[in-house]
């Protein structure tokens, strides 16, 4: 049994969903998204809960029990909070700046690097040394937050670098004389 998948996805005020076989819309305040599950399972909706039974008891039907009930849950909390990534840079003379739907980046080269931020995601600097990445669909929320970090990735030296709010980089030791 899964522990996961055997919990209903419940609605709160203000949320909305519709199955229509194996897709699920769910609208709330912050706009809807939509999610086409496998055939593996099989999607009700309950007493104002969403509810995932597999079909079967094969290997894969319970491996995408609770992977599609948590994708359903995502659902929910992204139509209702939302999403957020933040980050923050680190070094001398890094900064980052938005222009438009640009977001500005100084990190040491010889120019600047311009990233277009996709539809669908907000990025917002509240400082020059603070990134913050918000939207209603993890997955892009968190690749749009991993693309601008992989212009610069924190170094174990000095820490220099785009790094999560919440990331430990682990320092280590220079020469010595």
């Amino acid at each position: 049994m899964s522990r996961i998948g055997k919990k209903p996805v419940p609605l709160p005020k203000g949320v909305s969903a519709q199955i229509s076989g194996q897709t699920v819309e769910v609208k709330g305040p912050k706009g809807s998204r939509s999610f086409h599950a496998t055939d593996d399972v099989t999607l009700s909706l309950e007493g104002g809960a969403v509810k995932v039974t597999p079909r079967g008891s094969s290997k894969r039907a319970r491996q995408q029990w609770g992977m599609v009930r948590s994708q359903v849950e995502n659902l929910v909390i992204g139509v209702t909070t939302g999403f957020r990534k933040e980050m923050e840079i680190q070094g001398v003379g890094y900064r980052a700046a938005m222009a438009g739907t640009t977001l500005k980046l100084s990190l040491g080269f010889s120019h600047d690097v311009n990233f277009e931020v996709p539809a669908g995601v907000t990025v917002t600097t509240p400082k020059q040394t603070e990134i913050t990445v918000e939207g209603i669909d993890q997955q892009l929320v968190g690749q749009v937050a991993a693309n601008i970090r992989e212009w610069k990735k924190p170094e174990p030296y000095k820490g220099k670098g785009i790094r999560y709010k919440d990331e430990f980089v682990f320092r280590k030791e220079g020469k010595k004389k």
